[in-house]
């Protein structure tokens, strides 16, 4: 099992043809760096599609979710303060 303390959201979409470097880049652009034990979620601009980074302190973990009908409910960008 990983271990996860925090759980980051990211509110800009992200293109979800992004691999396990761009996401960790875009992990390091919006948060500082990406944390051992620190989950980062993206979602597409349609939000019917997510990604969560996981850092588990020795590497990271990409895992991806898609729905086939609706969308995630995802805060839009300036949304969250």
């Amino acid at each position: 099992m990983i271990r996860v303390d925090q759980i980051w959201l990211a509110v800009e979409p992200m293109d979800m043809r992004a691999g396990s470097d761009t996401a960790l880049a875009r992990v390091v652009k919006d948060f500082g760096a990406a944390r051992p034990h620190h989950a980062y979620l993206f979602a597409n601009r349609r939000a019917n599609r997510l990604k969560i980074l996981v850092h588990d302190g020795l590497g990271v973990w990409l895992a991806a979710r898609r729905l086939n009908q609706g969308q995630f409910v995802w805060p839009r960008p300036g949304e969250l303060q």
